[in-house]
């Protein structure tokens, strides 16, 4: 293979590089630790001081065989109801690798649905299993668009497979959301911690 030389004047005469400013970072609101927790519930710090927030988890275990979702709250936690219209899909290995495979999650995606939303598979309740991962919420304070998320997980599924599970959608309200439920299915959240973050 022969070598490519970049032989460009306006490359080649570059004596220095410009700045780059205002990139944007990530400023720490609150960390919240679960211990055999029915929910974790964020109910301040999601207000306009940020455009998007991300919400970190972090060995989020259950104390039974379940699927983690989280809802929107408009009203500061009273009411965990936001109509949602979403779509999921996930990839999947198994430890033995007996199979694997990415689907469409058409039976967990919401159609103007005020449910929780899953955000990761039926996840296995072993000692050492966990679901960890993020999600994403664009400008919660905005009393003009809808509430954008985002949200990617992986967890060690029931069956002994990693299960990566891809969620996206809209709370179609033009109210401000100020608030974030999450939780599994059945049980309780047994440890773990979420990590809430502003981007500036």
């Amino acid at each position: 293979m022969s070598l490519i030389k970049l032989n460009d004047r306006a490359v080649k005469d570059i004596t220095q590089f410009g700045s780059i400013s205002s990139l944007g970072s990530l400023t720490h609101i609150s960390t919240a630790t679960a211990s055999s927790s029915a929910s974790i519930e964020f109910t301040s710090g999601i207000d306009s001081t940020y455009k998007e927030y991300i919400f970190y988890f972090v060995d989020i275990h259950p104390s039974a065989q379940a699927t983690f979702s989280f809802n929107m709250s408009s009203d500061g936690g009273s009411n965990y109801n936001v109509t949602k219209t979403t779509t999921a899909f996930r990839s999947l290995h198994n430890e033995n690798d007996g199979s694997a495979f990415l689907s469409y999650e058409s039976g967990n995606d919401l159609a103007q649905s005020t449910a929780y939303q899953y955000i990761s598979d039926l996840k296995n309740n072993d000692s050492d299993s966990c679901v960890a991962g993020y999600l994403h919420l664009f400008n919660p304070s905005s009393t003009t668009f809808v509430k954008h998320y985002l949200s990617n997980t992986n967890c060690m599924q029931r069956d002994n497979r990693s299960v990566q599970w891809f969620s996206a959608g809209y709370g179609n309200t033009t109210s401000s959301i100020n608030a974030v439920d999450f939780k599994f299915d059945s049980g309780n959240i047994d440890a773990g911690q979420i990590l809430l973050f502003g981007v500036n």
